[in-house]
């Protein structure tokens, strides 16, 4: 199966790369993977913690967003805003229509708490929301560090390509994911036979972390393209078990601040979570949760009246023992 791509002199002039991960890609493309087995040596490791760190209320996005075949749409919108809080909004205020159509085209019957996004009630997009915003914060956010360098390393690559050669080289060097032959671009790995003009709105190509081996597009044809597509993945960018702080890591941060930077290794925490897991105080959590906060360790994240500590890939790599030499 190949999707083509057929390009106009003026679609060439609107290619585009993203400025930065789409976090709404990032999750709808992670949640692929978890129901996957493949990409082993990269995502095993946080497949694993992934699994571990999943809820229930989660349920309506793996719905939504099933490993094979059709995804809905409207969980990517185009233009999304870069802030994850506000790019879920904006899926939250998808029109009823395009609810109603994105879930008719899942395969199986809807579920009932589907059926109820479909027609636009409030508690199936609240219930939506919460799965977003809880998956992304146990899932996505702990290692955006990462995300963010991989993904930034594939912009300045294709920048080089551009000043080089235009936009056809830029499409060029997509090779082997998609193969520039003028005026077509061809995706071999498609799920899909079919063919796209792209009738002068361009492209915009969005570099993904969690995407693996074929790029994917989304399945309106009259909306705006993009592409989505893997970037280069370094596979020691996640190793080593952090659950147990080393002793060097204790002598640098205290024996207590480690055991609250390894609390939260696979899953965040409130200060309460956080007191209850190393089994201090709330307030000592707090306390040491900030100086951990303000070394860049850890960082925040709200979910309705709830902040989560959270950690990040500095703080990984510390628990790790691999953190980088300046």
């Amino acid at each position: 199966m190949t999707l083509r791509m057929h390009f106009s002199g003026e679609d060439l002039a609107r290619v585009r790369v993203a400025a930065a991960p789409d976090p709404l890609w990032e999750v709808l493309l992670s949640v692929h993977l978890l129901g996957k087995r493949e990409g082993a040596a990269i995502f095993g490791g946080w497949r694993r913690r992934a699994r571990q760190a999943l809820a229930p209320g989660m349920r309506p996005l793996f719905s939504l967003a099933p490993p094979w075949g059709y995804s809905a749409d409207f969980l990517t919108p185009s233009g999304a805003p870069g802030d994850f809080g506000a790019a879920v909004e904006t899926v939250l205020a998808t029109p009823r229509r395009r609810l109603r159509g994105d879930v008719e085209r899942l395969e199986g019957r809807p579920s009932p708490d589907l059926a109820d996004l479909s027609r636009g009630r409030l508690p199936a997009l609240r219930l939506l929301g919460a799965a977003m915003t809880g998956y992304h914060r146990r899932t996505v956010a702990p290692y955006w560090s990462s995300i963010d360098t991989a993904v930034r390393a594939e912009r300045a690559r294709l920048a080089h390509e551009f000043l080089g050669g235009g936009a056809e080289a830029a499409l060029g060097a997509l090779r082997p994911f998609a193969i520039w032959q003028p005026p077509v671009l061809s995706l071999p790995l498609h799920p899909a036979d079919r063919d796209v003009r792209l009738d002068g709105r361009g492209l915009v190509l969005i570099p993904s972390f969690f995407c693996w081996r074929a790029p994917t597009t989304l399945q309106d044809p009259a909306g705006p393209q993009v592409l989505v597509y893997p970037v280069r993945h370094d596979p020691a960018w996640l190793t080593g078990d952090p659950a147990q702080p080393s002793r060097s890591l204790r002598r640098l941060l205290g024996a207590t601040r480690a055991s609250v930077l390894a609390a939260v290794a696979d899953t965040p925490a409130t200060t309460t979570g956080l007191a209850r897991r190393t089994g201090i105080s709330p307030a000592s959590a707090s306390e040491h949760a900030r100086t951990l906060q303000n070394a860049g360790l850890l960082t925040a994240s709200r979910d309705g009246n709830r902040v989560y500590h959270v950690l990040t890939e500095l703080g990984a790599r510390l628990l790790r023992g691999s953190a980088p030499s300046n």
